[in-house]
Order: C-alpha cells, then structure tokens, then sequence
C-alpha cells in the first residue's frame, strides 16, 4: 500500500497564518492525504501538554478539526525540521516570516533553516488559495537541483501547466551588437532546455510544459514570465548548503523570493 501523502503545515495560530492553512487543507485535499499542523513554543521554559494542544485546536477552524496537531518547545527550526522527518512529510507550507510596514513581506531565519535542513520542499504562502494551482513557473538554470525542482512540482501539482523560464544574456552586450551573436547565444539557450527537458525523468511531462527561452536578468525574466502567465505559484531549486544566497538561480534569489507576489514553493538539491 502505498504511503499517504503528507502536508506539514507551520503554524504560529496568528492572523496571518489563515492564507497557509486554506492552502494546506486544500493540497491535502487533492492528495486524499494527511494534514499535520505544527506548532513550536519558542519562549524560554514554554511546555506542551494536553491543555494547550487543546486551546490550539480549539482556534482552528471546523474544516481542520481533523488535522494532526503538535505542539512541541524549541527552536522552531530545527523542530520544524525534525517533525517533518519523523512523519516523512512530503510537503512544508509555511507563511510569510514577517511584514514590513508597505506589505510586503521578508524571509527569516526560519524559513531558510528548513529549506537547507528538511528533505521535503518548503511552499512560502503569500496568497489566498483560489483552488488549485493552474498554472506553475519554473526557473532553471539546467541543473540537477532545477531538475529536481520541476520533477516536485510536477508531482505535487499533477493538475497544473508547467511554464519552465530558462533566462540567456549576450555577453559583453554593450561591445557585441551584432545580431548575429544574440541569435548565437539564444540558439545555444534554446538547444540546451531542449536538451535539458529530454532527459529520461522529463520527458514524460512533455504534453504538460511550455518552455520559454528570454533574454535578460533571470528575476526580471521570471517576473516578466509570472506576469505574462499570470501564474500564483513559482518554483525554485536551492542548493542545501548555503541557504538562499546560493539558490540555483543566482544571488538574485532572495531578491526574487521578495519580490514576487506568488507563492512559492523552495526545492532542496537532493543529498547524494
């Protein structure tokens, strides 16, 4: 039999953590899966124990009555992480870390330490869940973590059109203006997707993908991509490493991660 899917949501039971939820149930719906809520009590001499499991459950709303919940003291992180390897999650949905005053949002520590240290993809939720996702841009730089990344989304997402963005630039653009050489470099862009998404593991989402090949800085190549598209969901690979600064698209990420008004869903590089 096989293994039910399972959707780790982070919940801090704040306000804002009500976008997350809808998002959780409703993957976890998809899947006919398990929801499992995970509360992390980060004040110094904090305890779980039965009466707060209860006031927390009591909080969720009655289509989450049936979610596991649990509640643990610690360093959120690193128990985050530690749940979801015990339950063999396949998905983390979190929220926003905080909000600055003009609404956007800023990615934490916490984030971060989940992404490079739990095996699951980590989905940072920014908006309210509509239904589904219809529509989901992938950014590659044709690596194995980018590989990894749209084989994620696809199988968390089998219902969705997969938009896979691979950005080119013309090297020495302000000295090279031939068109000859942005034909060049574009046909080298295009041949190396092609070639990417005919590996053995790609190929079958073949019906499912539409590959763009656009020259630019890859953020505003996926930007212009997620606007065009009008997507609500991006994919990033991220190396395990080093955190975001050293994600699969370049030091750009974190602007990136910020910048977007979609959700977005983090794929670590698998360990050897």
């Amino acid at each position: 039999m096989a293994a039910t899917f399972d959707t780790l949501l982070a919940s801090d039971f704040s306000a804002r953590c009500d976008r997350p939820l809808d998002r959780a149930m409703q993957i976890a719906r998809d899947h006919d899966g398990t929801l499992t809520i995970a509360h992390v009590l980060e004040r110094e001499g904090a305890q779980s124990g039965p009466d707060t499991v209860a006031r927390l459950r009591a909080e969720l709303p009655p289509t989450a009555q049936n979610a596991d919940l649990i509640v643990r003291a610690g360093s959120a992180p690193k128990v985050l992480a530690q749940i979801a390897a015990e339950r063999g999650s396949d998905l983390i949905v979190t929220g926003v870390a905080r909000y600055n005053s003009i609404g956007d949002y800023l990615l934490g520590t916490a984030v971060d330490h989940i992404v490079r240290n739990a095996q699951a993809p980590v989905l940072v939720v920014r908006r309210r869940a509509a239904g589904p996702y219809e529509r989901v841009v992938v950014a590659t730089d044709l690596s194995d973590c980018s590989r990894a990344a749209l084989l994620s989304a696809a199988r968390l997402f089998p219902g969705s059109d997969l938009t896979v963005v691979h950005a080119f630039h013309v090297p020495y653009e302000a000295w090279l203006k031939s068109d000859d050489v942005k034909d060049y470099v574009r046909t080298e862009a295009q041949e190396g997707l092609e070639a990417f998404l005919a590996q053995e593991e790609l190929a079958p989402l073949a019906s499912r993908i539409e590959a763009i090949v656009d020259e630019g800085e890859t953020g505003s190549v996926v930007m212009r991509q997620l606007e065009r598209t009008k997507s609500p969901l991006l994919v990033l690979g991220t190396h395990g490493r080093s955190g975001f600064a050293h994600a699969t698209i370049g030091s750009q990420a974190e602007a990136l991660l910020s910048a977007v008004g979609t959700d977005v869903l983090m794929v670590r590089e698998p360990r050897p």
